[in-house]
Formats: C-alpha cells, sequence, structure tokens
C-alpha cells in the first residue's frame, strides 16, 4: 500500500469531489458503522457511525464493522484492496481495465451495475462519463444489494 494518498488536507475542492446520492443509501437501507472516504465536511447522506475524511486518511486509518467506501476515482487502486482484504461493506467505483477491478469483479459476494446516468451529489452535482458498479461483502450487504432495486444483481 502506498503512502498517505493526500499529503494535505482538503481545502477547495477537486476532481474526485463526486459523492454518493442519497437514493442509493435509501434503496440499500443499510446503516454502515464507518464510511471511509467522506468529504471534508463528513456526510452528505451516508447512514454511519464514524466516518474518515481525507484528513483522517481512510486508506491509512484502521477499518472495522461493516464498511462503505466511495473512493477518489482518480486513485482507487488501494482503495479496491483495502476493500477486499477488509471483506464487510459496500463499495462504489467505477469500471476499470485493471487488476483491482477484475480481483473485485472475482472476488465480490455481489455486484450491481449502476445506471449509466448516474448523478452524483457535491460540488459538481452531476454525471461523470464513468460507468460504475457498486460491490458487496457480507450475507446482509448482498441481500441489501438484492432487495434495493438499484438493478440486476450477480
Amino acid at each position: 500500500m502506498n503512502d498517505r494518498l493526500f499529503p494535505v488536507s482538503q481545502e477547495t475542492y477537486t476532481s474526485d469531489d463526486y459523492y454518493t446520492p442519497k437514493w442509493i443509501f435509501d434503496a440499500l437501507g443499510v446503516h454502515f458503522d464507518l464510511d471511509v472516504a467522506c468529504p471534508p465536511q463528513g456526510p452528505l447522506h451516508t447512514p454511519c457511525t464514524n466516518y474518515y475524511t481525507q484528513e483522517t486518511d481512510g486508506l491509512l486509518s484502521p477499518w472495522a464493522g461493516n464498511v462503505f467506501m466511495n473512493p477518489p476515482f482518480s486513485k482507487p487502486n488501494d482503495w479496491a484492496y483495502k476493500f477486499m482484504e477488509h471483506k464487510n461493506g459496500v463499495c462504489l467505483v467505477p469500471f476499470s481495465k485493471s487488476r483491482w477491478f477484475d480481483a473485485l469483479w472475482q472476488n465480490a459476494d455481489a455486484v450491481v451495475a449502476l445506471p449509466y446516468n448516474l448523478r452524483f451529489d457535491g460540488h459538481h452535482r452531476g454525471s461523470i462519463f464513468i460507468a460504475c458498479a457498486m460491490f458487496a461483502y457480507g450475507q446482509h450487504n448482498v441481500e441489501a444489494l438484492h432487495k434495493s432495486g438499484i438493478g440486476r444483481t450477480r
């Protein structure tokens, strides 16, 4: 795993500031113990008990319980591998022709492709031109994906 992803605290919005829309959390109906990659001001919509921001560095901090992860899309590699090691939670990531994506595809307990026109919240409040998927580990999270109605879950 690399050193700290962001060596300085976030003072302005970046190209990674695309936050998970509330309707996804509503559809999942899951309360998470930890959101590992929150906006600087804390969770916008994530139903969670604890969270890490860029300042508290969710990539290097310990993860516990059921986690939600929407990592910085500019550099998801280390985040994806840490999520796979943790094996308890739901993540939202971009489709990618990469080893980390292939490993998630092959090993996660469940996956669902998100709508092609997914609109994110936050500073940009819009779509990005990258297809995205959600992966889950843990029976509770797998059931939530299946029941969410977001899409066909495998």
